[in-house]
């Protein structure tokens, strides 16, 4: 079954499929209408689903549904109602979450239902509060003034929530970094009661005592003597281990639980003045005001090598009597529960921070959701259906039965409830006598002023919202009146005049979201200026009276009617597409003219074999680049491209050259190319055919002589490989042992027979040998080059220990009789030698030196400039071996994860060479390549130096050590750079080696690696060097790796903030 063709190119076939009968000489105006497709009928509405984009008629799907029936007013804007923004009557002001803030949301909800708290900052004193003037906006300053200003707003404010971002900015906090609670917590009030200990009235020096602050001893009673000792403190909150329990009772019971103090852990008593076994408990000795409870659900997982968070169920009263925990104490000592703090979300890393509140006014329960304020009904703390767990849940771990309990409904006893997520809990004491603090707070006068300031702000932006709504509806029944009476205009009837629009600016026009700018037909226009037949389908064929209200009221151009016709571009393209129709019937003819011999007396022409091959492939892709021709215009594509550089020109013709029938047999002249292996003789006829599809192909007759200039070239170029032959055959018979590397002299056993040597640059003898194995192809070495291996000043940058050692590898030793040679075949520009001497005193050590002499300076500044590299390298290989009881390797590798460009390659294609000093390290590429010196680039620029001359034992013996690193199996190559902590290697050894971080012991050259701030080249790892890695215990589960990686990032915390005092 023959697949159905898609609509629009049914369209195009439509357009054109007269040109199989009719000559482009033969045209008409019919012919060019067809190719505009003007009489393809409209579409009706209904009809089709979405605008058919080949038909320029059709005008259904382009937005016009929206505005033809009856419309909401509504949806001519996008402005919310203003007073949904507004703060409705007996509720709360919600705060904004800037990002990652909604823990610093909750506390401050709870400390603003703590009215003492609240009325004690009403009555600090705030002389620029009280003097500011109500024409600028007022700023706080200091933290005590921005609470000030907050709960004045969130108890007045008309807003349905407020911006703490005054505060938050203050604070220096990251908006987009989600913090621990309870240690903000702990510093924030620390920052509040410095801040009022500087009040001058004492009333509000101790405030934060007085809430919050609770006293409690650490009771140690010595177990051979009985003596007693206490370490009186104070606390803030307690904070309570919950791993195991069921309830808040049997985690104070747990705090409180006496602890024995043995082993290494013995207890110094002074009585016996000695170590000895003790016990150790806390006692409450006074409870605060209000009593934060901190659950601690918040862990470290040694396990997994990372915080996680404990979803086991804890019950808790509404009503907490403290009294049986009290030191002493047979008093009545309850609390009232008045905030439950929630982490919804399973993980330690992530999650959201919700505050159930109790209104102390009204014994209300609220649920404060950052912007979101829910009153609880019935005045019961409802959990919400996250926290309904059954009574058989409490004091389990979070597993799949008890996630699945989650929906069932709490059997907990009255007056008790349960959270799995309840981080904190804030009970409110109960006073004995009739509490004649007034339970509402008063705002000051001051701070009264403000807060109206912003309310009419408020108010204002209220007004200018509901303007602008206005507006916008007015706007919008003025288009919907003007749409349906244009729409019903836009329809070409046959015979009428007609214009074109595009497509894309009517849906424009549709859309009242879009502003709307000028008609612009340019980019549809040909070469000619006319309207490009490919481009109909863009556009839109309406009524001229249409098009003239359309142009009158938006402007733009240029007005595309009838006469924008192109009868050009129609011919053109009834002309490409005649000849590709006729393609493969020539095609056929082509092959069979070719086959025939050509006869004598003939006419022939020259053809490249590759082109008559290829002339099929080649000749349509001529003719579809005829097609897109007369889409260009001043290098435009239909007036979409901009205007072409120069350089863009120049690549295009390039492009367009490469695929220039018959370029196969041109030469670099432009001249028929000499070989005639690459080209065949064809007949006139078989041309004559061929340049119907290529008429700007070069020619070439059976009687044209190849290219002059190619063939004295070619001539030039044999004799000159000839010549060359002969020399490298000469110099190769000269220097045949220097070719064939046998017989070299070597310092670490110096010949016998000899007292010196001579010295080349290793890149001249492997240039020189490269000449003498291909003649032909390369170029004769003329000059040697010693230059490199002295310093500006002229002077030999190498000791004998360094050439034994890792410079070897830039020098060459010759024999005396091979220097003559070198000298009488090449240009020398500096002879460098090196001497040996025996010592006078006979003691058998024998002296060593070079001429030139040794600059001592640029020696020491090389050296300096090679320790320099090691330590500032970037993007080296470093090797990690794992090891076991710290002598065997691991057999084995853990399964490898992606290191994400922390992988090094397996082997590396160049030798490295070896460091100065250290024989474990190989020194990087860069270190390598700055001992190259030029007089055109110094790498040192120092003042010459006396000669050194360099002193050995006769008798030390020469061990030359391999460059390439050999690794071992279970060995990884890990890229690193020397400003790299400890810390992140630490991290790439996790990914590959699946070994948390804490339980890495790494060793190099035997020294422990242990500061993990410290940069590895600090640390003296440097490129190549072996890392020793030993496991104290690896995690098998790969999977919590990512988790682990979490961790190992360094934990800012608070670090830098308002909170810690910067």
């Amino acid at each position: 079954m023959q697949a159905r063709m898609a609509p629009r190119l049914q369209l195009e076939k439509a357009a054109w499929r007269w040109v199989d009968t009719v000559k482009p000489e033969d045209i008409t105006q019919e012919h060019v209408e067809l190719a505009y497709r003007i009489g393809v009928p409209a579409c009706k509405r209904g009809a089709c689903r979405r605008n058919c984009k080949g038909n320029p008629n059709c005008l259904v799907g382009i937005g016009e549904h929206s505005w033809l029936g009856e419309i909401d007013e509504n949806a001519f804007h996008n402005i919310d109602d203003p007073n949904s923004e507004r703060r409705d009557k007996n509720t709360f002001v919600g705060l904004t979450n800037l990002g990652a803030t909604c823990y610093v949301n909750t506390f401050l909800q709870v400390w603003f239902h703590n009215l003492e708290l609240r009325r004690t900052l009403y009555l600090c004193q705030n002389s620029r509060a009280e003097g500011h003037s109500t024409d600028s906006e007022y700023e706080p300053r200091t933290i005590c003034e921005h609470l000030q200003y907050l709960f004045a707003l969130l108890q007045n404010s008309t807003r349905r929530y407020i911006d703490p971002s005054g505060l938050v900015k203050a604070l220096g906090l990251n908006t987009g970094q989600q913090q621990d609670a309870q240690e903000f917590s702990k510093l924030f009030l620390s920052l509040l009661e410095d801040t009022l200990s500087r009040q001058k009235d004492p009333a509000l020096q101790n405030v934060i005592q007085q809430q919050f602050c609770g006293e409690f001893s650490y009771v140690t009673v010595c177990n051979q003597c009985g003596r007693s000792s206490a370490l009186p403190s104070r606390f803030y909150e307690l904070e309570l281990s919950i791993q195991g329990h069921r309830t808040l009772a049997e985690c104070v019971t747990e705090f409180l639980k006496e602890e024995k103090l043995d082993g290494d852990n013995r207890y110094f008593c002074e009585s016996c003045e000695s170590k000895q076994n003790a016990t150790r408990r806390i006692t409450l000795h006074s409870l605060p005001r209000t009593l934060n409870l901190q659950l601690m659900r918040f862990v470290f997982d040694r396990q997994s090598g990372h915080k996680k968070k404990l979803n086991n169920l804890i019950s808790f009263p509404e009503v907490l009597d403290m009294g049986p925990f009290l030191e002493g104490k047979e008093e009545k000592c309850t609390y009232d529960l008045s905030a439950v703090l929630i982490h919804r979300g399973v993980s330690a890393y992530s999650g959201h921070y919700i505050a159930h509140v109790r209104d102390s006014r009204t014994n209300d329960w609220y649920k404060f959701n950052d912007e979101e304020i829910e009153k609880m009904e019935g005045k019961k703390l409802q959990l919400g259906l996250e926290e309904d767990i059954g009574e058989e849940d409490i004091g389990k771990e979070d597993t799949a039965e008890t996630v699945k309990s989650q929906t069932r409904k709490p059997k907990y006893s009255k007056g008790f409830h349960c959270s799995r997520n309840a981080y904190m809990l804030v009970y409110k004491r109960r006073l004995e006598q009739v509490d004649r603090t007034p339970t509402s707070v008063e705002v000051p006068g001051f701070l009264q002023k403000l807060v109206d300031q912003d309310n009419k702000k408020f108010e204002e932006w209220c007004s200018e919202m509901a303007d602008m709504r206005k507006q916008s509806v007015d706007k919008g029944k003025a288009k919907h009146v003007e749409v349906k009476e244009l729409y019903e205009l836009l329809p070409a009837e046959d015979g009428e005049p007609y214009e074109f629009v595009p497509v894309e600016w009517l849906k424009k026009w549709l859309d009242d979201s879009t502003a709307i700018k000028a008609i612009d037909n340019s980019r549809f226009l040909c070469m000619h200026g006319r309207l490009h037949p490919d481009r109909v389908g863009e556009t839109k064929r309406i009524s001229h009276k249409a098009a003239e209200r359309l142009f009158s009221r938006y402007g733009g151009g240029p007005r595309v009617d009838r006469s924008f016709l192109c009868r050009d571009c129609v011919t053109r393209r009834c002309q490409v597409l005649r000849l590709k129709n006729q393609l493969s019937e020539d095609y056929r003819e082509v092959t069979n003219l070719a086959k025939a011999q050509l006869k004598s007396g003939d006419e022939g022409f020259w053809i490249g074999k590759a082109s008559l091959r290829q002339w099929r492939q080649l000749a349509l892709e001529h003719l579809e680049e005829e097609e897109e021709e007369t889409k260009h215009t001043n290098c435009k594509t239909n007036g979409e491209k901009p205007t072409c550089t120069d350089g863009e020109k120049d690549n295009d013709g390039d492009d367009e050259e490469m695929k220039l029938f018959n370029e196969d047999i041109l030469c670099c002249h432009g001249g028929l190319s000499i070989h005639e292996s690459e080209r065949r003789l064809v007949s006139n006829e078989v041309w004559s055919k061929l340049k119907v599809y290529f008429p700007r192909a070069p020619e070439f007759t059976q009687l044209q002589d190849p290219c002059q200039q190619c063939m004295r070239l070619e001539k030039e170029g044999k004799e000159n490989e000839a010549l060359n032959r002969m020399m490298a055959n000469e110099q190769k018979s000269s220097l045949l042992n220097l070719f064939q590397e046998k017989n070299r002299p070597s310092l670490q056993k110096w010949p016998q027979d000899t007292d010196v040597l001579y010295i080349v640059s290793l890149f001249f003898v492997d240039e020189w040998r490269k000449f003498i194995r291909r003649p032909a192809k390369s170029s004769p070495v003329s000059s040697v080059g010693n230059s490199i291996l002295l310093c500006p000043h002229g002077g030999f940058m190498f000791t004998y220990d360094s050439m034994i050692q890792g410079d070897a590898q830039h020098i060459a030793l010759l024999w005396p009789a091979e220097w003559d040679v070198i000298c009488r075949l090449f240009l020398v520009d500096q002879p460098i030698s090196i001497c040996k001497t025996h010592d006078t005193q006979d003691n058998g050590n024998v002296q060593y030196c070079t001429d030139p002499e040794l600059c001592r300076e640029c020696r020491e500044g090389f050296i300096f400039q090679q320790q320099r590299d090691l330590r500032e390298y970037a993007q080296a290989t470093v090797y990690v071996r794992k090891v076991i009881d710290s002598k065997r390797m691991i057999k084995e590798a853990p399964p490898e994860f992606s290191m994400s460009g922390s992988e090094a390659e397996d082997e590396r294609d160049e030798p490295k060479v070896e460091g100065e000093k250290d024989p474990d390290f190989n020194q990087s590429d860069d270190g390598a390549k700055r001992q190259k010196l030029s007089d055109g680039s110094p790498a040192v620029a120092l003042s010459c130096a006396p000669p050194i001359i360099c002193t050995v034992a006769a008798a030390r013996s020469g061990i030359r050590r391999s460059m390439r690193h050999r690794r071992l199996r279970g060995e990884k190559a890990l890229i690193v750079s020397a400003n790299q902590t400890l810390k992140e290697l630490k991290i790439q050894i996790m990914h590959a080696f699946s070994v948390a971080p804490f339980d890495q012991n790494l060793t190099i050259d035997g020294r422990c690696l242990t500061d993990d701030s410290a940069t590895l080249g600090s640390l003296g790892v440097f490129p190549e060097s072996i890392i020793c890695l030993k496991a104290d215990e690896p995690i098998a589960d790969y999977a919590a790796m990512d988790d682990a990686y979490q961790v190992c990032l360094p934990e800012e915390g608070f670090k830098g903030t308002g909170l810690l005092g910067h």
